[in-house]
């Protein structure tokens, strides 16, 4: 079990959502928090709720390269500002949100899945270098969460879960030591499975 108390965490993507969550858990557990997202309003509205100390700091993306640009480069450009001084102090962890859906290429989900891929792949390089240091490194991959975005999809989204349950789920891991966590388990399987399919079987059955 991790120490929190007194400790910051930088949470980007943090005004919806898992993200949103996942900052009421980990404020009530003692951390200070930077709270970063595009919507600046929602920043600080959740900023002054939380128990803890916690300031907003908003990101502002492109339109054409929003997804991308959070969930990717967004996140790499906040990675290059801290992981040099945790590097240098031989202590820090990062948490890196990845996807189900980042496990292989998916129909209409160009953008999420491709950057999801991309944070999932970032994960794995960095577990590689840094696991012999004071820095861990831990990658988190959920599946659905009944948010705003996904309540405007149009398909069956199987074993969408709650922002708070997935929340919880969440912490629990990053209180552990293991690397990777992918859940709900038995949903995750399906995804995890697609990279042993052949091509040809994979793309009939998802293409």
């Amino acid at each position: 079990m991790r120490s929190w108390a007194g400790k910051t965490y930088w949470l980007v993507g943090a005004s919806e959502g898992l993200g949103r969550s996942v900052a009421e858990v980990m404020s009530r557990s003692g951390c200070k928090l930077i709270l970063s997202a595009r919507s600046e309003d929602r920043l600080h509205e959740l900023a002054d709720a939380l128990p803890g100390e916690a300031r907003a700091l908003a990101m502002v993306p492109s339109e054409v390269e929003a997804m991308c640009n959070i969930n990717f480069t967004g996140m790499a450009r906040v990675l290059s500002h801290v992981v040099p001084s945790m590097v240098e102090r031989d202590a820090g962890h990062i948490v890196i949100t990845g996807s189900l859906s980042g496990y292989r290429g998916l129909p209409g989900a160009m953008g999420y899945a491709a950057s999801k891929a991309g944070t999932m792949v970032l994960a794995e390089c960095l577990q590689c270098d840094l696991r012999r240091t004071g820095v861990d490194v831990q990658l988190i991959n959920p599946g659905y969460i009944r948010t705003r975005q996904t309540d405007k999809n149009e398909f069956t989204m199987p074993f969408i879960m709650e922002p708070e349950q997935a929340a919880r789920i969440f912490f629990e891991h990053m209180n552990t030591s293991k690397f990777q966590k992918s859940y709900p388990a038995v949903f995750s399987w399906l995804f995890r499975g697609g990279n042993f399919l052949p091509d040809w079987l994979y793309y009939r059955i998802w293409g």
